[in-house]
């Protein structure tokens, strides 16, 4: 099929490096707040510890996708997820490589390199670590970092739809 997308070379704007480097940070600081967690605070000994009145920090191991959706307990299913979420990363990435504005490369880096950094949990623990608890707020999930990082990509990306495309 001559002139697709597949057919033309790749070129990366300015925003796409700029979704890939905001990838990069999320999933730095994804693992070093879990390396925190888990190894240096040592959360998973502890169980639940009360921060403030509405905060806790609660270890959870995640099975499912994000917010503990669709729990997968087989290996198979695990795998299938790690598989699926790198999909899913390398779709935005290739879709966003020659963005031609800010608020999709930052709404696409956040949702990238929260995609990645559940997919390493996924890969070294055979679940995702969770850890940010607001029950207290009626919030009924535990999560983290990535987490947070996939939800407001995914807003922004839907805000994006509604304010990004004004007509000329």
């Amino acid at each position: 099929m001559s002139g697709s997308l597949l057919d033309r070379p790749l070129r990366v704007s300015r925003y796409g490096w700029m979704a890939y480097g905001l990838a990069a940070v999320v999933i730095v600081l994804d693992q070093l707040s879990k390396f925190w967690i888990l190894q240096v605070y040592d959360l998973p000994a502890k169980g639940s510890v009360p921060v403030t009145g509405f905060f806790n920090l609660t270890m959870v191991w995640n099975r499912g996708v994000s917010f503990g959706l669709f729990r997968a307990e087989a290996d198979l299913a695990r795998w299938g997820l790690a598989v699926f979420s790198v999909a899913v990363a390398a779709a935005f990435a290739f879709w966003v490589a020659d963005s031609k504005s800010r608020l999709p490369a930052i709404a696409f880096g956040l949702a990238i390199g929260g995609a990645l950094g559940n997919v390493v949990d996924r890969v070294r623990f055979g679940a995702v670590a969770d850890f940010l608890d607001f029950g207290g707020l009626h919030f009924p999930w535990v999560f983290n970092v990535a987490d947070s990082a996939i939800t407001v990509g995914m807003a922004l990306v839907l805000l994006d739809s509604f304010v990004g495309h004004k007509k000329s």
